[in-house]
């Protein structure tokens, strides 16, 4: 019974019930996962929002790379500074893995210390904005190699470390407050959509 065995029915729109089991449950939870963002302190996911985390990295950080979150590394060489030091308004992409297949971005919202940062970033939790996130530094040389994350939804630092390439710095310099400008102004604009 590794897997196989059903949950109890599932009722969905208008009674129609629906049999789905446990690892199919992982795996659709996981897909929805692959790119996503809420407040650090609880498990309110954020505001709802149907964005990818490309976009509302382009416009929260005013870094105009376009195509999937893990090629934004290759893509800002030459055009901007990279790093392993997070800075206010710089972008943190993550690698792909078999949870992130298209990687991830996420704007440094505020520098806490050498290994701790927060983030504001979009589908951490899946069609969601989450401001200011914890994100630590795991990584055995303190360089943002690997990377864990808040993960509101259960209230607690997420378990898994994610490899990172390191930050890419916006052209120009941004302040905690401009990122949340930038963030309102965004989900105003996703929302009406």
């Amino acid at each position: 019974m590794t897997g196989s065995w059903a949950r109890p029915r599932l009722p969905l729109r208008q009674g129609v019930v629906r049999r789905t089991t446990i690892s199919t449950a992982v795996v659709a939870f996981v897909a929805l996962a692959s790119c996503g963002g809420t407040s650090a302190a609880g498990g309110d996911p954020g505001p709802r929002v149907q964005s990818q985390c490309v976009p509302f990295a382009r416009a929260v950080a005013g870094v105009p790379i376009y195509g999937n979150a893990a090629d934004w590394w290759k893509a800002a060489a030459g055009r901007y500074a990279r790093s392993e030091a997070p800075q206010v308004g710089s972008v943190l992409v993550f690698r792909r893995t078999a949870r992130l297949p298209y990687g991830h971005v996420a704007v440094v919202s505020q520098v806490l210390s050498s290994r701790r940062i927060l983030l504001t970033h979009a589908n951490w939790v899946p069609n969601h904005v989450n401001q200011d996130v914890l994100s630590i530094d795991v990584s055995p040389k303190n360089d943002w190699s690997q990377v864990k994350v808040w993960w509101p939804p259960s209230r607690q630092m997420g378990a898994t470390a994610y490899p990172a390439y390191g930050f890419i710095h916006a052209s120009q310099p941004l302040r905690p407050d401009d990122i949340a400008a930038n963030t309102r102004r965004f989900i105003t604009v996703a929302t009406r959509n």
